[in-house]
């Protein structure tokens, strides 16, 4: 089968990434996977095996979804709107897709709502029709306001086949975040956690003892960063280690090692961070879909932070659920300071060890899905 898969990440590369594992499944399952990709570049994530079609690249204004930035950084004009919705539509038709997969959308996005629109009606008027499904995380940003779940629910009505919901419905049940209502539970097919196999221990024994302090790949995080070189001051016979992501990683390390002191690493994110944390003392992160995963898979003991700016709620309803477990404290933005993180520090590496999670294998899971519904529909 040829399975298209449409993307945009628009602050953090956490979309993009569990696409990208998604799209990997596929094709190491024999099928033929591309994926659209509308975001900035994230050269460091894992592309093998997948056709990567870059559109016109778009980022958010800080927390602000609704107001959309080119590749230059300046607000995206109605001409590179039109050329992001042309290349959508050329992408689709050089891939001719079995199955159609948007990421997010109609959940979220909507400030790309015509573009994703003009592809779901591009692909209905394709014969044969491709089977079209949403692809979302666990836990969503609950709507605002009923007429977002309202739109969601006709767009979903009107296009699609299926929601793919890549979580476990034991643990976070999408109606933890979002309304659902007969008609849309009909169409869910939850699929379990979707996550790369663990990465295991790093060759070279890379974080021994260190604290790893990361914020994902965009360019968020400044407060903990800063914070966490506070920290290192009060905890100077320890190496804290920063990670630092985004488009500006390169002057944003600069900034912070100006101030940092001898027992702090400040570096650009880095793609063997998973092999670093089964050797870390404790990871300090904010809580999107893929680090949590990445915390669960290596049993490191972890403060999350989660990512709360623009009444942003998704990643703290996480955090909370993931207290629950043995080496886990959740720090809100609010209350995060140098005395109160090395506080939270203290009270996971007290707490009883907790074992590594196995692969959650709903990448794999999503895969037979989606063949199981093509054959169905064949």
């Amino acid at each position: 089968m040829k399975v298209l898969f449409a993307v945009t990440h628009l602050l953090g590369t956490g979309h993009l990434a569990r696409t990208l594992t998604l799209a990997r499944a596929c094709a190491q399952a024999g099928h033929a996977a591309t994926v659209l990709s509308g975001g900035m570049p994230a050269a460091h994530l894992d592309q093998s095996g997948v056709t990567l079609i870059d559109l016109p690249p778009l980022g958010a204004d800080g927390v602000d979804f609704s107001r959309l930035l080119d590749a230059d950084g300046a607000a995206a004009s109605d001409d590179y709107l039109a050329a992001r919705q042309r290349a959508v539509k050329a992408g689709l038709d050089q891939t001719a897709p079995d199955i159609l997969i948007t990421e997010l959308f109609p959940f979220g996005r909507r400030s790309l709502r015509a573009e994703f629109t003009a592809l779901l009606q591009a692909a209905q008027q394709q014969v044969p029709r491709p089977l079209v499904l949403s692809s979302i995380r666990d836990i969503l940003a609950p709507p605002s306001k009923p007429r977002k779940a309202a739109f969601a629910a006709d767009m979903i009505a009107q296009f699609y086949d299926g929601v793919l919901v890549h979580g476990d419905p034991a643990i976070t049940p999408l109606d933890l975040s979002w309304p659902v209502d007969a008609p849309l539970r009909a169409k869910l097919h939850y699929t379990g956690v979707v996550a790369p196999p663990p990465a295991g221990p790093h060759p070279e024994a890379l974080g021994s003892g260190e604290i790893l302090v990361s914020a994902g790949g965009g360019d968020v995080g400044q407060t903990l960063f800063a914070t966490a070189v506070e920290a290192a001051k009060a905890d100077p016979n320890r190496i804290w280690r920063l990670l630092v992501g985004g488009t500006q990683a390169e002057a944003r390390v600069a900034a912070l090692r100006q101030g940092a002191g001898d027992s702090v690493i400040v570096e650009p994110a880095r793609p063997d961070f998973r092999q670093m944390l089964a050797h870390a003392a404790a990871s300090v992160s904010m809580c999107g879909y893929n680090t949590a995963q990445d915390i669960l898979q290596s049993g490191c003991a972890a403060v999350f932070v989660p990512f709360d700016a623009g009444g942003e709620v998704e990643q703290t309803l996480r955090a909370e659920a993931l207290s629950k477990l043995d080496q886990i404290e959740v720090l809100r933005t609010a209350d995060l300071s140098a005395r109160a993180l090395l506080g939270s520090l203290t009270a996971v590496q007290s707490s009883p060890p907790r074992s590594p999670v196995g692969h959650q294998d709903g990448a794999r899971e999503t895969v037979r899905l989606i063949e199981q519904m093509a054959r169905k529909r064949a």
